[in-house]
């Protein structure tokens, strides 16, 4: 699951290109989990403020 919270401001008009290197950083930085149920962490923009978080889930049912 991952979740980017736009705000209001959407990064002050260049939501597009700050979502866009958002995703690319965290893409960068999967190397470094083992990506099972309960891994995560917190997501920030450029201005290294906290926007969102991501984590490994279960799903319901899924064993």
């Amino acid at each position: 699951m991952l979740e980017v919270d736009m705000g209001e401001k959407a990064f002050d008009g260049n939501a597009a290109a700050e979502l866009g290197r958002i995703l690319r950083y965290w893409a960068g930085n999967l190397k470094h989990y083992a990506l099972e149920p309960g891994d995560g962490s917190e997501i920030y923009d450029s201005a290294y403020r906290q926007v969102g978080q991501w984590a490994i889930v279960q799903e319901q049912g899924a064993s």
